[in-house]
């Protein structure tokens, strides 16, 4: 079995309506809004506290500045009308971190990075009020993060090359490519053999997935124009052939594990099939690559058919590890093969996502107010199952 079945629950019956897609999004939205204090920010969602308390987070994955990214998105977008300026907060978070940061690190200041740390705040910031004191503070979080030994998207440089990525993309400043490339080269270094080594949380480990892994470094490396031709095929190369190394095939179905190594208690690493860790993170994560290649094709196609077969995740409509996130693998797959039927797959799962928004707002009594495990990024995924969007939230587009 390539996936585990009480993971997952059977899909709605319920067809794909726009109207219906659009009303969710507003309800997200005007909860979001109307959720928020100027003091403590969004309330911890239970689910997200299940380790412990959280602080009042400010940081892109699990914070203010995540959420404040999605308003601005759909308002930007007219899939919703905002009630209120949201770049004062946005500016003001940056303070406010550095002040009191999130998850500190072991010298007990703020991290640098995008999905937890300062550079995502300041990117935010960025967008919806741009200043040079960001861009100065930012170039400076970028370089801070070079050497960051956990090689991967969430903490380590990889995240931040993508944070470089967009500003250079904004100002077209040299130093913006620079500051990736340095990064690049690091990581570039750092690929001894077909995956990376991520030192995390204590111990080292090898991961698949886009999280913490290697899917999540070949996103970092393979957009813009920072590699030359030479080295943009090796890329294309290597990854090709990591991702056919480590498939696991049956039935037409593919699968990848979230490490090929075995857990901290010495046993086999369960199996996910979610965007963190599985095949939807995978397919997401690799089909803008060699867009001519049959293998990769054809792998990325049984990934997303495991997918489809799996249904909608259990766990929720979020885009880490539930509903919505694995519907980007179709989006992705819809674009990389032209085939409407990819598209109807991300609508179903668009559908079913929204069942869910709403049974789980009965079951806890409140919103869930985060881009990456909550409803704001389904909002999103909403919308972009609304007008055919491909790019994955944050990574893809800022």
């Amino acid at each position: 079995m390539l996936f585990d079945p009480p993971s997952h629950e059977p899909i709605t019956e319920r067809p794909w309506d726009d109207r219906r897609a659009r009303a969710a999004i507003a309800a997200v939205v005007a909860d979001a809004e109307g959720a928020f204090d100027d003091g403590s920010l969004w309330p911890a969602h239970p689910l997200d506290e299940e380790g412990g308390p959280l602080p009042q987070v400010a940081s892109l994955y699990l914070g203010a500045s995540g959420v404040i990214w999605a308003l601005d998105r759909l308002g930007r977008a007219g899939a919703a009308e905002l009630r209120r300026d949201w770049a004062p907060v946005a500016v003001g978070l940056v303070e406010r971190y550095a002040a009191r940061p999130d998850f500190e690190d072991e010298v007990g200041g703020p991290v640098p990075s995008l999905l937890m740390g300062e550079a995502g705040i300041l990117l935010v910031a960025h967008t919806l009020a741009p200043a040079a004191w960001q861009e100065e503070r930012l170039l400076g979080a970028v370089r801070a993060n070079v050497a960051n030994p956990s090689l991967e998207l969430m903490w380590g440089s990889p995240g931040t090359m993508i944070a470089a990525r967009v500003l250079h993309e904004r100002t077209g400043a040299a130093h913006w490519h620079e500051a990736w490339r340095d990064s690049a080269e690091v990581l570039w270094a750092e690929w001894h053999d077909d995956l990376w080594v991520q030192d995390l949380y204590g111990g080292t480990v090898r991961y698949l997935g886009p999280a913490h892994g290697f899917a999540g470094n070949i996103v970092a490396l393979a957009q813009g124009d920072g590699l030359d031709g030479p080295r943009r095929a090796e890329l294309d190369r290597r990854a090709i052939a990591t991702a056919a190394r480590y498939a696991q095939r049956a039935d037409g179905l593919c699968q990848w594990p979230p490490s090929p190594d075995r857990s901290r208690s010495g046993k086999p690493q369960p199996i996910r099939t979610q965007w963190c860790h599985g095949a939807p993170g995978i397919v997401a994560s690799l089909a803008s690559l060699a867009p001519g290649d049959e293998q990769l094709s054809e792998l990325l196609l049984a990934g997303g058919e495991l997918t489809w077969q799996a249904g909608p995740l259990a766990k929720g409509a979020n885009l880490c590890h539930g509903t919505a996130g694995n519907g980007y693998a179709f989006l992705k797959l819809f674009e990389r093969t032209g085939d409407e039927l990819w598209l109807e797959r991300a609508r179903r799962f668009a559908m079913h996502s929204i069942e869910q928004l709403e049974r789980s707002r009965a079951e806890h009594g409140c919103g869930r107010y985060t881009l990456w495990t909550g409803d704001l990024g389904t909002a999103v995924y909403l919308y972009d199952c609304l007008t055919a969007a491909t790019a994955f939230p944050t990574l893809d587009v800022f």
